[in-house]
């Protein structure tokens, strides 16, 4: 009987199993086992949860992407309308009105699409899932930051600056004067592709010639500006920082331009150097900016426009204040704490996009363009081309994201998701070969002992009619 109980027990624990499925339903069938495999359970339901994770990030940059591809539309538009309006010698005031009238409208048009586009009730395009930064320090700006930027909190992080930027720049050790100008002197100035060339002659004032060279450079496109003294001195500046943006000069004359006669001369600038939070950056103009391989300030970009009487330590670089940094669109990429990335989308309304440009118009944003002049059309074209350039850059940013971030981590996630099922399957489902070869010997087993218990029982009944018949 007791052999009889315990194949019983097997038998039962064996279809169990075979009707579960699964090897352990009880701590008691393997503690050990079951441990390990509550916590291949815990980590395979954050896998899962994080690829859901993942599809629903895309989707949403998906929806930020479309708006701005109609945004982008509605610039080109805007551009082809200010190009419209600088025709000046065929329009008249009722075309140039109407084209600033297509544009008014372009620009209502961005403005809602900043407004209404979201994502479920997020808003995306408002400015609020962008990284947003103050400064301390007076010649210090916070120009932008991308989603690999980091909450500083309230300490902030340090900027020190190694190099100050500087234009291209340089002036001339001998100044013209009448012999000059009546020897026909020659000057040239180069700068990207295009020439500014000025011969003298004995008509000219010293005055006068440095102005007229000041004025072809303006005329052909260059960008430089030309000054002088009231010796004849010639000063040449680029009109934009950074070691990118060179001229070339050369004279007749050694030393009224170029070191040596007839021999060009190039000048480049200086781009900004220094750290953020301790970390590399690279420089561009006065533009400082994290690097992407930074773990808290990558993409954080700063402009540094300078302070009187700053000296920079070139080895170690000197602070010149301090940037608190937050905001951004955080995911939960993966499965465990601290598995998270983020992402910045700029605001994109009117007023946020082609700012800090330079203009005679004296434009301070997208909003404010105004082509109803000829200046102010000109003046247009480089807003709407800033704009245009904005609204690429973040398409790309988001471009570049959803596919290395997203579409990479939920490759991974996948293939880990596989992995960690079979890892978990091992150890907790029943091997249903072995288990039904068991289920048959334990059902034998039991059949057999049953045999036997009645077996077991009938040779008392024996000896009973043994007595019976005495």
């Amino acid at each position: 009987y007791r052999h009889l109980e315990s194949n019983n027990t097997k038998l039962s624990k064996s279809l169990e199993k075979l009707s579960s499925g699964v090897r352990i339903n009880s701590a008691a069938d393997g503690p050990a086992a079951l441990v390990v495999s509550e916590k291949l359970r815990a980590q395979l339901g954050g896998l899962e949860q994080a690829i859901r994770n993942n599809e629903s990030a895309v989707s949403m940059v998906q929806t930020a992407e479309g708006s701005l591809g109609e945004v982008a539309r509605l610039l080109i538009d805007m551009r082809q309308g200010a190009v419209a309006a600088a025709n000046e010698g065929a329009n008249d005031e009722a075309m140039v009105e109407a084209s600033q009238s297509e544009i008014e409208n372009a620009l209502a048009a961005i403005d809602r699409v900043a407004s209404n586009t979201q994502f479920a009730r997020r808003k995306l395009l408002d400015g609020s899932g962008s990284v947003s930064g103050t400064v301390t320090g007076a010649g210090l700006e916070f120009v932008k930051g991308s989603g690999g930027v980091i909450a500083s909190g309230d300490k902030g992080y340090e900027v020190r600056i190694k190099q100050e930027a500087a234009k291209a720049a340089m002036t001339g050790s001998k100044g013209i004067n009448k012999a000059l100008l009546s020897a026909g002197e020659e000057l040239t100035i180069m700068e990207n592709g295009r020439t500014a060339f000025l011969k003298l002659n004995d008509s000219m004032t010293v005055e006068g010639a440095i102005q007229q060279l000041n004025s072809l450079a303006q005329k052909n496109g260059l960008e430089v500006t030309v000054s002088g003294t009231s010796d004849g001195v010639i000063s040449v500046a680029h009109n934009k920082f950074g070691e990118n943006h060179k001229f070339t000069v050369m004279s007749k004359t050694a030393g009224v331009l170029s070191e040596k006669e007839n021999a060009p001369k190039s000048f480049s600038g200086l781009d900004v150097e220094g750290t953020i939070n301790g970390e590399g950056t690279y420089g561009k103009g006065q533009m400082l900016t994290g690097l992407k391989e930074n773990s808290t300030t990558a993409g954080l970009a700063l402009r540094w426009t300078g302070r009187p009487g700053v000296s920079y330590d070139a080895e170690n670089g000197t602070t010149v204040g301090a940037v608190n940094v937050e905001g951004g669109l955080q995911f939960q990429v993966g499965g465990d704490p601290g598995q998270s990335v983020a992402v910045s989308i700029a605001d994109t309304h009117t007023t946020r996009l082609g700012r800090g440009i330079d203009n005679e118009s004296e434009f301070l944003s997208l909003a404010d363009i105004d082509v109803r002049d000829v200046q102010g059309a000109q003046d247009a074209l480089i807003v709407v081309d800033q704009a245009i350039e904005e609204i690429s850059s973040t398409r790309g940013e988001l471009g570049a994201f959803q596919r290395n971030t997203f579409g990479s981590q939920i490759n991974t996630l996948r293939v880990a998701r596989e992995n960690l099922t079979a890892a978990e399957s091992v150890i907790r489902d029943t091997d249903m070969a072995e288990e039904l070869a068991r289920f048959t010997r334990n059902q034998i087993m039991v059949q057999s002992a049953t045999a036997q218990l009645a077996q077991a029982n009938s040779l008392p009944q024996n000896v009973v009619r043994l007595l019976a018949s005495q």
